[in-house]
């Protein structure tokens, strides 16, 4: 192997990775991977699993501290310069005191730096100015309201919500009901859309459908490590709007 292949390799070692707390039922690894440059690393590990279905009591159960805080430890082995939370309703279900509390978690346990999907959405409709928000999720009507909440309490409105009611396997849902549902969902007074969920799979219909709604499409996934990465000071790749914002300045 010639010596200067081998130092390449070494160097890209080195770079930062992200650690990734997901669900026990997340099953969307490689998408996560795609929004990530090549020299960037992710480190996942899975909370514990329970067979309760998708519901408030699931997700409440997924934020649980204790299960937070283990796994935070197990993903810093390798070393990531973030750990992200990824899971919308997980962290947005106990309100903006709950995601606040999860960060905190994250980083008593040693994480370097935390983030949450449901803070990272928040961070990036202030830094587009959404105010006014439609929502699609795969979630029962109760996981939705939480969502709702969550936002208003954020200072983001929301006129128009619409779930697929789903229980379980979300992963299993396809492109076209993800277009179907953000379309029926779309308002003209609506700045922006956010598709939930980390299991749901939108990777390859950001930009499509922000040509044809002529807005900002904000997903789960997208969101999740579009704030991960920006902690690394780390453009993600992929489309859509938010992916366009300006890494903050670095500290003189």
């Amino acid at each position: 192997m010639p010596a200067e292949l081998s130092v390449g390799r070494a160097d890209e070692s080195d770079a930062p990775g992200v650690g990734v707390v997901a669900p026990f039922d997340f099953a969307l690894d490689r998408e996560l991977w795609r929004w990530a440059p090549e020299d960037v690393s992710l480190y996942l590990t899975r909370l514990p699993f329970f067979t309760t279905p998708v519901t408030v009591e699931m997700a409440v159960a997924v934020a649980d501290r204790r299960a937070v805080r283990r796994a935070t430890r197990d993903v810093l082995t390798p070393r990531p310069g973030v750990v992200t939370f990824a899971c919308t309703s997980g962290s947005f279900v106990s309100g903006v005191a709950g995601e606040a509390v999860l960060t905190r978690t994250m980083c008593e346990a040693g994480a370097p730096v935390a983030t949450t999907t449901s803070g990272a959405l928040v961070e990036a409709l202030h830094l587009l100015g959404v105010r006014r928000l439609a929502i699609a999720t795969p979630y029962i009507q109760p996981v939705t309201d939480r969502l709702v909440t969550f936002l208003a309490d954020s200072g983001v409105e929301t006129v128009a919500s619409e779930g697929l009611g789903l229980l379980g396997n979300i992963w299993r849902v396809g492109y076209e009901q993800v277009v179907d549902i953000v379309r029926a969902v779309d308002r003209p007074e609506a700045d922006a859309l956010f598709i939930s969920c980390t299991n749901l799979p939108t990777y390859d219909i950001v930009e499509p459908l922000e040509q044809a709604l002529g807005k900002p499409v904000i997903t789960a996934n997208q969101v999740t490590m579009w704030a991960s990465l920006r902690a690394l000071g780390r453009y993600a790749v992929g489309g859509g709007a938010l992916l366009g914002v300006p890494l903050p300045l670095p500290v003189a």
